[in-house]
């Protein structure tokens, strides 16, 4: 009786762990590619993101922001995007979008490096920067912004959680594609 009892009891261990290996390698993001509509732009989220749209003023001039985020893993991913009316407001809403990620965190910013994104338009506002910083309950922070542009529309992609690294954000930032 004693080998039945230790094989069902091995048995069970076994089973056991390949549960916890199974669960162990279970993604914690799931990524999955949505277009926003009217954006010409494509984007892989971990998570299946909420939209929102609001109005405001960006620059001086007044937009409807549109917003599609998600939290995962214990960041936020998010990429914002606004039509401008005029080419020379581009450049002060790309600065303004950066400059309120920036303000959001009450931060400084790390590093910044010209955004490179497939397909969009050339401009020298468009970068990438990393930012410390803090939320409003005090809890420190990492951001990860990349302001840039496809014609008159700015786009705006933040990842921001307490360990928002380069892979983090490389996954995110490289999987934007602007569609001509």
């Amino acid at each position: 009786m004693s080998g039945v009892r230790v094989t069902r009891v091995r048995g069970r261990l076994a089973v056991l762990a390949a549960m916890v290996l199974l669960g162990a390698c279970s993604p914690a993001l799931d990524w999955r590619q949505v277009r926003p509509e009217g954006w010409s732009l494509t984007v892989s989220l971990p998570c299946r993101p909420d939209t929102h749209a609001r109005k405001l003023t960006l620059a001086g001039v007044p937009v409807e922001l549109s917003l599609w985020s998600c939290r995962a893993d214990d960041h936020t991913f998010a990429i914002a995007s606004a039509e401008m009316p005029d080419p020379a407001q581009v450049g002060p809403a790309l600065q303004a979008l950066s400059a309120a990620a920036q303000a959001n965190l009450r931060g400084t910013v790390e590093r910044e490096l010209p955004a490179q994104v497939v397909g969009m338009t050339p401009h020298p506002a468009a970068r990438q920067r990393l930012i410390r910083g803090q939320l409003p309950d005090g809890q420190a922070v990492r951001e990860q912004v990349l302001v840039f542009c496809h014609g008159l529309r700015v786009f705006q992609a933040t990842l921001v959680g307490p360990q928002a690294d380069d892979a983090r954000a490389r996954a995110f930032f490289e999987a934007i594609e602007v569609a001509h």
